[in-house]
């Protein structure tokens, strides 16, 4: 069976930026992620998403969460500047509470520190 749209992001498109340490500037190397998530999104016209912003671990809750925050609507910012409206875009932050890596070393917290394009509605 043909992958949910959903999933056909996640897999074909890539649904994550990464950032470096306590930065929110989506750097060159990240932008070509969201130039294909921009394309994608000019297909589907349809489809809404949510960026959901990560910190790593370093850092007070709150000041993650502001972070993230910055992290999402980064991430946001770039893909309205490649024509996507504004409105089928929401962010959340999530600070550091939602890891993908648990471990406390470099290789983890670069993993953490991200911005993650959800699809929500299709």
């Amino acid at each position: 069976a043909p992958l949910a749209l959903k999933d056909q992001f996640v897999v074909d498109v890539g649904d994550r930026v990464f950032f470096s340490f306590d930065r929110f500037d989506v750097e060159q190397d990240q932008k070509k992620v969201l130039d294909v998530q921009a394309a994608w999104l000019k297909k589907y016209s349809s489809v809404t998403v949510t960026i959901e912003g990560h910190a790593d671990e370093r850092g007070t809750r709150e000041y993650n969460l502001a972070l993230g925050e910055r992290r999402a609507n980064s991430a946001k910012n770039y893909l309205v500047s490649l024509g996507i409206a504004a409105n089928r875009i929401r962010t959340v932050s999530y600070g550091e509470e939602r890891p993908v890596a648990t471990a406390s070393t470099p290789e983890a917290w670069a993993k953490n520190r991200r911005a993650v394009t959800v699809v929500i509605n299709y």
